[in-house]
């Protein structure tokens, strides 16, 4: 099958799972899921848990920080190599304004991560909440329809990967 049989595929799966324009409780959850990955969300939980905590939460927020910022510099540098445009829609228009490029997803990256960290990091009680929490943000950007399927895919490997590299270097 050839790139643009896959593309065309991509856009057909991505478009049967788009809800964005259907109104309802099934869009309200997904829109909240969606932005529930929000780099700046993270920045800002992170920072608090940084100010307020405890030893272990301060380097547990730091350490979770500094790696969304270096996973932020790897799926931009992809973006503007690719310069996939996002789908068409209205819904996400701030994405769509500020990064108007969906490969990889950059939520799909971070959510894998910070659940890939926190199941090297603890504690353990966050692990199976995270890891519930990570695909149900990926599928989101799909149905609200800022992403195609295999942005969220790329965005996997890529959160998956940095998240193990980061653990690794970590570990020593």
């Amino acid at each position: 099958m050839g790139m643009l049989k896959l593309l065309e595929l991509d856009a057909r799966l991505s478009a049967k799972l788009r809800m964005a324009e259907r109104p309802g409780i099934f869009c309200s959850v997904a829109a909240f899921l969606a932005h529930s990955g929000d780099s700046w969300f993270w920045w800002g939980a992170l920072g608090l848990l940084w100010w307020l905590g405890t030893p272990f939460w301060k380097n547990w927020a730091q350490t979770i920080l500094l790696s969304i910022i270096a996973l932020a510099v790897v799926v931009l540098s992809i973006k503007f190599l690719v310069r996939r445009q996002r789908p068409a829609g209205d819904w996400g228009g701030f994405y769509r304004k500020t990064d108007p490029h969906s490969f990889p997803s950059g939520h799909a990256a971070r959510a894998i991560l910070i659940a890939v960290l926190v199941t090297g990091l603890g504690p353990a009680w966050l692990i199976a909440v995270l890891w519930v929490w990570a695909p149900l943000v990926c599928l989101a950007r799909v149905v609200m329809g800022v992403h195609y399927l295999s942005d969220i895919l790329a965005g996997v490997l890529t959160g998956l990967l940095a998240g193990m590299g980061i653990l690794m270097v970590i570990s020593g």
